[in-house]
């Protein structure tokens, strides 16, 4: 994220916000293109790949807008995280098994409220860094909200930190977002049982499609 869009934003996001940023800036920094397509305003999903914990946090900080996370129930302990995870305004869910209801709500109200949120379509991270099937959840979220979605893919955030854990400091991290996908591109409300599946694939193949960014010419 260039520029100084942090500063229009919630006290403490835009504090680890600017903190992210720096840190990009400082040991990832790649190529970043098609920030032109990002919504100034409203609800959407941001649909990434996901390859890496590097993921969120870096994608993320291309966006001038507070953006909502998920992280695991049990984080929410007494104590300076729980706090910290509140004030970002970071939902909390049950990834421990079943359907999370509240969470699903609250997902929801965080998007019709005009709230942007990142979600991955592939759920969990690559194990080789390429892309995986999506799974439903995306498709479920955009298609009941209602609201667009923006696909963006990084690249070189597996090389970076891959399931092996090894954090490779200097290894360039590119992001690449797409045009915005309005709902009637995605959801066809006549597919029946299938409705959130085939809209997750729609999602997932507009993220496939983006290409890693050219170096700027200097």
């Amino acid at each position: 994220m260039k520029g100084d869009g942090h500063l229009g934003m919630p006290p403490i996001y835009g504090i680890c916000h600017f903190a992210i940023c720096c840190v990009y800036e400082a040991f990832f920094r790649g190529e970043v293109t098609g920030q032109e397509y990002i919504p100034a305003r409203g609800g959407f999903i941001l649909a990434a790949n996901h390859a890496s914990f590097l993921d969120p946090p870096f994608v993320g900080c291309q966006i001038p807008r507070q953006l909502a996370f998920f992280a695991r129930k049990t984080l929410w302990k007494p104590g300076l995280a729980a706090w910290w995870l509140d004030a970002v305004g970071t939902i909390p869910v049950d990834r421990d098994g079943g359907t999370d209801v509240a969470a699903i709500k609250r997902v929801l109200q965080t998007l019709r409220d005009g709230r942007p949120i990142i979600m991955f379509p592939e759920s969990t991270r690559s194990r080789d860094g390429r892309l995986q099937p999506a799974k439903p959840g995306v498709g479920l979220f955009a298609c009941r909200a209602g609201v667009p979605v923006l696909p963006a893919r990084i690249f070189g955030s597996f090389e970076a930190l891959g399931r092996s854990g090894r954090l490779r400091l200097g290894t360039p991290l590119h992001v690449t977002f797409g045009p915005v996908l309005p709902p009637e591109v995605f959801d066809d409300a006549t597919a029946g049982k299938d409705r959130y599946q085939r809209a997750s694939e729609k999602i997932m193949t507009a993220i496939a499609a983006l290409e890693v960014p050219r170096p700027a010419v200097v």
